[in-house]
C-alpha cells in the first residue's frame, strides 16, 4: 500500500446505478446514517472513473477503492491504485458519511462518457434524496476522471442548493461542458475544487482528441476563465505545493512523470481533501495563495520540467 491506512470503524454506505440509469437506494438505511450525524458535518459521495463497475468481479468498486479492507485476492497483488477512499477520508459516525457510488463504466470510452451523463443524473437523484431527507444537508462529491465528469454532470440535474463542494480529480472532462455545467443554478451555488496534475497530461491528450475531436481543450489545463466558485489546484507545481505548506499540508515532490492515479495516490493527499470537505479551509484564501495558470503542457516530460 502507497501508506498507511487511518482507523475507520464503519464501513460507507453504498448506492449503485445500474446500466438502465436506474438508480438503487436504500432510503430506511440513509435517513438512519443521516440521523447520526452532526450538524456540519460533510456527506460525500465518492464516485469512480473508467473500468468500475458494480459486481464487475476485481473491477467493483466496493470491493477495491471504497472498501475499508479491500477484497484479499487484491491486496495480494502490487496494485498502487488500491486505495481506501472512505478510510483515508475519516468520515464515520457522527465524523461524516461516506457513500459509495457505483456506475458502469466498463465499455468503450465512448459509451462510458455517455453513460457519465446518467451517472450524473443518478447523483443528482441521491443528493434529492438526501435534502428530502435532512433539508439542511448537500452533498458533496469527490470524484476521479470520469467520475469527475459524472459530478458536474449532476449539476444539470440537481435543485440549486443540493450540491456542496465537488472535488475533480484528473477530470475526464473539457472546458465548454464544465463551463455548462458552471452556470446551471446548481453550479452557481456549488464549490468546485478541480485537481490537476502535469502526470495526467497524456490522459488529457487521449480525451481530447478521442473523445471531444480535438475541438475543446481538457480542465486539467484550467477552466479557461475565473469563477468565484472553481479553484484549480495543480498538485506537482512548485508554487502549489510551497502554498499547501502554508496551509499545513506539506506533500511530497511528483512521484511519476506519467500517472492518472497520482491524486488519490500521493502520500498525504486524503488529509488535504478532508479539510477541503470539512469546511476547515478556507477556499477563499486558498485561491488567493495558489498560482493563477497552470505550468505548461507536458512539462513534467522534460529533463528542465518547471525551471520556468
Amino acid at each position: 500500500m502507497p501508506y498507511s491506512l487511518a482507523h475507520h470503524p464503519e464501513p460507507p454506505f453504498t448506492v449503485r446505478m445500474g446500466k438502465d440509469g436506474r438508480l438503487a437506494l436504500d432510503h430506511a438505511e440513509l435517513a438512519l446514517r443521516l440521523a447520526r450525524l452532526s450538524p456540519t458535518a460533510p456527506v460525500v459521495a465518492m464516485v469512480h472513473g473508467f473500468r468500475f463497475a458494480p459486481d464487475a468481479g476485481q473491477h467493483c468498486p466496493f470491493g477495491h477503492i471504497f472498501a475499508l479492507e479491500p477484497k484479499a485476492e487484491l491486496t495480494k497483488r502490487r496494485d498502487r491504485t488500491l486505495v481506501s477512499w472512505p478510510r483515508h477520508l475519516g468520515l464515520g459516525g457522527e465524523a461524516g458519511l461516506a457513500i459509495g457510488f457505483g456506475w458502469p463504466a466498463r465499455g468503450t470510452l465512448g459509451q462510458v462518457n455517455r453513460r457519465a451523463e446518467q451517472a450524473g443524473a443518478a447523483l443528482a437523484q441521491l443528493a434529492a434524496a438526501i435534502a428530502e431527507i435532512d433539508p439542511n444537508r448537500r452533498l458533496d462529491i469527490i470524484g476521479h476522471s470520469l467520475g469527475a465528469r459524472a459530478a458536474l454532470a449532476s449539476l444539470h440535474y440537481a435543485q440549486a442548493g443540493h450540491m456542496g463542494r465537488l472535488i475533480l480529480l484528473a477530470a475526464a472532462e473539457t472546458r465548454q461542458p464544465a463551463l455548462r455545467a458552471m452556470r446551471t443554478p446548481a453550479g452557481q451555488r456549488a464549490q468546485i475544487i478541480n485537481v490537476t496534475t502535469r502526470e495526467n497530461d497524456l490522459f488529457d491528450a487521449v480525451y481530447e482528441w478521442g473523445v471531444a475531436l480535438g475541438r475543446d481543450t481538457a480542465i486539467g489545463q484550467g477552466l479557461g476563465c475565473s469563477l468565484p466558485n472553481w479553484i484549480n489546484l495543480q498538485l506537482d507545481a512548485p508554487r502549489s505545493l510551497n502554498a499547501l505548506a502554508e496551509f499545513g499540508f506539506a506533500l511530497p515532490s511528483t512521484p511519476a512523470r506519467i500517472c492518472h492515479w497520482s491524486p488519490y495516490i500521493r502520500p498525504g493527499i486524503f488529509g488535504l481533501y478532508r479539510a477541503l470537505l470539512n469546511g476547515s479551509i478556507d477556499l477563499q484564501a486558498l485561491a488567493a495563495a495558489l498560482p493563477s495558470a497552470q505550468t505548461q503542457r507536458w512539462s513534467a516530460l522534460s529533463p528542465w520540467r518547471y525551471a520556468h
